[in-house]
């Protein structure tokens, strides 16, 4: 399961920070203005011992329970009733779950997201700005992942704007008792969401630390991903990729294909979805440079790759290895629906040229994500989504911080800075995957970041133990 549901998050350029991956449950949406006000009347101010009462009387909250937390914290596990559509709140609500780990009402505040659901996050995780500003972290469920999905199921309301929304109306109601600063952060596909939070409600937080977030602001050219996949790495290890590749879906391909339909009927899973197990087959032979190289440092895993004419159980499990094919399966992507949807509508995804595998395709337009996305649901792209998200960044980003890893293919269409952005920074983590840091990055830019994130938050102590 934690396996399949990194394959997952490396697909979905989200990053391998929360793995596992469970069938959703739902919430049910409720009729016409049975939602609460943003914030109580007055600010709640509870006694040390009293912050389980402080959060239970936010209007909206729920404490579910109380969970083991690091020492100095205390962890709750919470829902948030939101309006399904922040423009109509009246017409139906959903309970949004959040992981809280409270240090102090005096400390700053970490919004974090991995812009999926929280159901394998430790309760216990602190993100890396938690510890840099020895912060209290609440970790956001995304809309429509997990338990915070609305019933019945408008998908027209799962898009960036309504997300951001949830973000904003839940900052507004904690800041009654958080009057600290606020810092947002995620990570890849949690690390977009932060950007289009800040650039929607630019005021909600005093700075925003985003890893390893792409900016696909043309979906239509994917030639930048093709460039630096052209370039990473050493060519050596590039052309033992394309080998493999070229093996897969040549002379091997019935066997793999064979290999895939037996392993799939042995585990009862089932390719409804994506079609069959060569369309799998062949799409994860596509993306397998871009998955490969999102989760491999600059020489480590090259040794690893197999030679076409290697043994085909010792070939099928390396290449499951690499993409985790039980993540194409039904079965896992049913609960990660949404983030195709998000994928096919505004965010946009790469589709790999493949000159190399001229003459060995047989299913044109197999890398779409109508692919991954069940044929009831519609999909229609908003091209203007991602442009309105970079001129922002360019124009009026500011307090950003953009962390990249040097060997991801998601820094081949990165955020920049422009001319009007203001404190905003991007910093490149030398010979690092997709899980880029700041504490991987080099030690002055490392300085640099901590002291930016430090302002920000208003501390200037370095972290407690």
């Amino acid at each position: 399961m934690k396996n399949t549901r990194r394959s997952l998050l490396l697909l979905l350029l989200t990053g391998l920070l929360a793995p596992g991956v469970a069938a959703p449950s739902v919430a049910v949406a409720r009729p016409g203005g049975a939602y609460p006000a943003t914030a109580p009347p007055a600010a709640f101010r509870p006694a040390a011992d009293d912050i389980r009462a402080g959060i239970a009387a936010v209007p909206g909250m729920r404490v579910i329970k109380e969970n083991t937390a690091p020492a100095g914290y205390r962890s709750f596990a919470l829902a948030y009733r939101q309006p399904v559509d922040h423009r109509h709140p009246g017409k139906g609500s959903f309970e949004q779950r959040l992981s809280l780990l409270h240090r102090s009402t005096a400390r700053p505040m970490v919004l974090y997201t991995n812009g999926y659901d929280l159901t394998y996050q430790d309760p216990a995780f602190r993100a890396e700005p938690t510890r840099i500003v020895d912060g209290n972290q609440i970790s956001v469920e995304q809309r429509y992942f997990g338990t915070s999905r609305p019933r019945p199921t408008d998908w027209s309301k799962l898009d960036i704007r309504q997300a951001a929304g949830d973000h904003h109306r839940l900052i507004r109601a904690l800041k009654t008792l958080y009057r600290a600063a606020w810092i947002s952060t995620g990570g890849s596909k949690g690390g977009m969401a932060t950007v289009y939070h800040r650039r929607f409600y630019p005021h909600d937080v005093a700075g925003s630390v985003a890893y390893s977030a792409p900016n696909n602001t043309d979906d239509r050219d994917d030639t930048a991903e093709d460039r630096f996949l052209r370039r990473v790495g050493s060519p050596a290890c590039r052309s033992a990729l394309t080998a493999v590749q070229r093996a897969m879906l040549g002379a091997r391909r019935a066997e793999m294909a064979g290999r895939l339909t037996r392993w799939a009927a042995g585990h009862g899973y089932t390719f409804r979805t994506i079609g069959s197990a060569d369309r799998v087959l062949e799409l994860t032979v596509l993306q397998l440079p871009m998955v490969f190289w999102m989760q491999k440092e600059a020489a480590d895993g090259c040794g690893g790759i197999p030679r076409p004419s290697a043994d085909g159980e010792a070939l099928y499990a390396w290449f499951e290895g690499v993409t985790r094919l039980p993540a194409y399966t039904d079965r896992h992507l049913a609960p990660v629906t949404a983030s195709y949807y998000q994928l096919g509508t505004q965010l946009g995804f790469v589709s790999l040229a493949s000159p190399h595998l001229a003459g060995m395709l047989r299913h044109p337009g197999i890398q779409e994500m109508r692919t991954y996305v069940p044929r009831s649901i519609p999909l229609r792209f908003q091209p203007d989504a991602m442009p309105d998200i970079d001129r922002w960044v360019r124009q009026h980003g500011s307090e950003l911080l953009f962390v990249y890893g040097e060997n991801d293919p998601a820094r081949a269409e990165p955020f920049r800075t422009g001319q009007g952005s203001r404190d905003a920074h991007v910093y490149l983590a030398p010979r690092t995957s997709h899980l880029a840091s700041i504490g991987k990055l080099a030690p002055r830019d490392r300085a640099r970041a901590t002291a930016a994130l430090r302002r920000w938050a208003a501390v200037d102590s370095p972290p407690a133990s």
